[in-house]
């Protein structure tokens, strides 16, 4: 017997809440991308003379944070992808095996009985002994 004691709805449930975190998480990447790049814009330069860079000190520090974070942003988000579809497919598998044994029971069930019960001789397929 298995230690599992899944209930279906509660991990649909738990399934649907995790799916919503996940897109208000993409929401915020994509906020944090804009906001680090307003960051960088606002940030003012060190004119000294000629043309105006389009970003100082702290506009090329954000920049290099936004590019050492931009792949963990991602792995987070593909993480929780692979995560959540990983869950759903092991409830899948468990319900089908719930119901591949609920068919085998039926199955078995279904046959006809065994009347020479502890005699032998005919292998328990409820046939005449030979």
């Amino acid at each position: 017997m298995s230690g599992w004691d899944l209930k279906p709805e509660g991990i649909s449930g738990a399934l649907e809440k995790t799916a919503e975190v996940a897109r208000g998480l993409e929401k915020k990447v994509k906020s944090y991308s804009d906001n680090l790049e307003s960051a960088a814009k606002s940030a003012g330069t060190l004119a000294m003379g000629g043309e105006r860079p389009e970003a100082g000190l702290v506009g090329a520090a954000l920049a290099q944070f936004a590019e050492g974070t931009q792949k963990d942003l991602q792995f987070v988000a593909a993480r929780s992808g692979k995560s959540l579809e990983g869950a759903t497919n092991a409830t899948k598998a468990y319900l089908a095996g719930d119901l591949a044994m609920a068919e085998e029971a039926q199955r078995e069930a279904l046959k006809a009985p065994d009347l020479n019960l502890g005699k032998g001789g005919n292998g328990g397929n409820g046939g005449p002994d030979k």
